[in-house]
């Protein structure tokens, strides 16, 4: 079959891989779109530490079952297919109960890290295990249901961040998560939900899909901007989709008195935070990681159009040109939102 192998750090090349055998439980998926997450791109030049080639990346993905293992039952050959990006056990204490995302034995596709190397969907095909695997209602096209991984991203940040009907939120981020969370939270009832970013691209596409206002991400302007518009209290919740020092410490600074932050994003390691704000305000801070179980609701939402996700589709292109299209995203390349490989 073939795949986009990273062969080295920075160099993709396609490659022909022997197809993957089946387990009794798994299932043999014909790829038909599979996403560029951003921690692919930050594992494209080794900095994640979690993509040591030679690795097939790739975990947002969706196709057609080609072939099935003996023990499985409720899918056949030819359903059209999703699947979490989370391989979990199914019988850790935290997957009984329920924290399939805090699996002790959880390993995710495309990832190569010093405790696992597992193969992902930069390819034609993928072995999946029934327990994470869905069927596709037929209004949902592959290339949308490839962003199911992240919508369920979104929605479970957002299941994580207690929200009140009317409550006000804001989205710091408008990457792919963030703006996700955006239409997460008014799916959650949120009356108001501010979005900011450095980029105007970006703040202009989170305006169309329905932020009561953008706003500049400055920590001098970003605070005052808030509250004025919260009678000087602050937001309900924040979703902190950025995962920096100063992003988080605005957060801190632009929720109200027994808030939440939400932390979604993750790029720098440890980061200062503002320990007496969060303690003299009792401000609850949450880590957000992954998905439990928050897929057959995002199916749902993208099926029903209470979350839309065509706008940020900025590209569908085959897997050979997988290496200028993961090098426009490495140079952060503002008109890419999300771009699609087709095998």
């Amino acid at each position: 079959m073939k795949a986009l192998l990273l062969s080295s750090y920075r160099h993709l090349e396609l490659a022909e891989l022997p197809v993957p055998a089946l387990a009794p439980d798994e299932v043999l998926v014909r790829i038909a779109a599979c996403g560029i997450c951003g921690s692919d791109v930050h594992g494209y030049d080794g900095s994640s530490g979690r993509r040591i080639p030679p690795i097939v990346m790739g975990h947002e993905a969706a196709g057609t079952i080609s072939a099935i293992g003996s023990a499985i039952t409720g899918f056949d050959v030819g359903d059209r297919v999703t699947f979490d990006s989370t391989i979990f056990c199914g019988k850790c204490a935290y997957c009984l109960r329920g924290q399939t995302n805090l699996c002790d034995h959880r390993q995710v596709f495309g990832v190569s890290c010093g405790d696992y190397r597992r193969n992902g969907a930069f390819a034609e095909y993928l072995v999946v295990p029934q327990r994470i695997l869905y069927h596709l209602p037929e209004n949902l096209s592959f290339q949308e249901a490839a962003m199911l991984e992240a919508v369920s991203v979104a929605l479970h940040a957002v299941s994580l961040s207690a929200i009140r009907p009317g409550d006000s939120a804001l989205v710091m981020g408008a990457g792919m998560i963030g703006l996700l969370a955006l239409q997460a939270l008014r799916a959650a009832g949120c009356a108001a939900v501010y979005v900011t970013d450095l980029d105007p691209i970006r703040l202009k596409l989170a305006q169309q899909l329905g932020a009561t206002a953008t706003l500049p991400a400055a920590k001098e302007a970003l605070i005052p901007a808030i509250l004025e518009r919260t009678q000087g209290s602050g937001v309900d919740v924040v979703v902190e989709a950025v995962g920096q020092g100063a992003t988080v410490a605005s957060a801190v600074g632009c929720t109200r008195k027994g808030g939440t932050v939400t932390l979604v994003g993750n790029i720098a390691a440890e980061v200062p935070v503002p320990l007496q704000k969060i303690v003299t305000r009792q401000i609850r801070l949450q880590g957000s990681c992954a998905i439990a179980g928050e897929y057959p609701q995002a199916i749902e939402f993208l099926a029903n159009g209470k979350i839309t996700v065509k706008s940020m589709i900025s590209a569908v292109v085959p897997l050979e040109e997988g290496q200028q299209w993961f090098d426009r995203l490495y140079a952060r390349d503002s008109a890419l939102m999300k771009v699609l490989l087709t095998p």
